[in-house]
């Protein structure tokens, strides 16, 4: 396939996506949505999406294994495992909350049933939290990044296995609104998530690869050496919002729940490998 030939599909597979084609099931979308991906970059292989792009950029790569030698983010998972471990006022700790220990990641996020609405891990964190009279943290950084962190590398090798229940049809509503929150244009510069992270995946922007957006839910949270700490995936949808001067949501919000919802079904199949190291 012909990189012209690609960035026509793209362009075209972005309108089928945008538009929410009545037609298409998710499983549908999802299917069309990694084959693009593993056409795109047919050299590698499909384990390897979960690095990010690292997993395109053989230059960025070796410097992130070098990194990855010696991890930036293991105070944050040492500090998560204490958290995890220490109990709350009323003496009940998180291990309450999560049954089956902290090796939880896999199963978020999901559709919530009783409450109607995508239940998040850090959502469910402060859930627990304040069902036993804790005070919620703090959804970007800081003592949540770490949490989360800690429970992340326990799932690492964990599968995305998102589902979408069939039989309720808010939770296909969450899905598709999701799907039109990543293709939708928003902001100044009039940029959807998937104008870099599809269509333009592979190309340079100054001096970074944009990574494609297959896997881009695998690793999270994140060290991020432009943010100097932890960061969560809502930081993230944040700071992308912000960079095409678009107001931003908040961090678990609505809108960026089903976002996340959205595109880590598209991510299904691809191994848990968080917490991660990046630029």
């Amino acid at each position: 396939m012909t990189q012209h030939t690609i960035t026509l599909l793209a362009a075209s597979l972005a309108c089928v996506f945008s538009v929410g084609i009545a037609t298409a099931s998710p499983q549908e979308d999802q299917a069309t949505f990694q084959a693009y991906f593993k056409s795109r970059f047919s050299s590698v292989a499909e384990d390897e999406f979960k690095n990010g792009a690292y997993a395109i950029d053989p230059i960025g790569r070796e410097n992130w294994e070098a990194i990855e030698e010696f991890p930036p983010y293991e105070n944050a998972i040492s500090s998560g495992e204490t958290m995890w471990e220490t109990p709350f006022a009323n003496g009940k700790t998180y291990a309450d909350c999560f049954a089956g220990g902290p090796a939880i990641a896999e199963q978020y996020p999901h559709w919530d049933r009783e409450r109607g609405m995508v239940m998040t891990l850090a959502l469910a964190i402060n859930t627990c939290r304040e069902a036993n009279g804790e005070q919620p943290l703090g959804y970007k950084k800081g003592p949540i990044a770490d949490l989360l962190a800690y429970l992340t590398y326990e799932s690492r090798g964990q599968i995305t296995a998102v589902e979408i229940p069939s039989d309720d049809p808010r939770a296909l509503e969450a899905y598709e609104q999701g799907k039109q929150f990543y293709f939708a244009r928003r902001g100044q510069l009039n940029f959807a998530c998937a104008n870099c992270h599809f269509g333009n995946s592979g190309s340079t922007l100054r001096t970074e690869i944009l990574s494609p957006a297959l896997g881009h839910t695998t690793h999270w949270p994140v060290y991020r050496s432009k943010w100097g700490e932890m960061g969560t995936l809502h930081r993230r949808f944040s700071g992308c919002n912000e960079q095409v001067r678009a107001k931003a949501f908040e961090p678990q919000s609505e809108e960026y729940r089903n976002l996340e919802f959205f595109l880590t079904y598209m991510n299904n199949g691809l191994e848990l490998n968080g917490p991660g190291a990046r630029k």
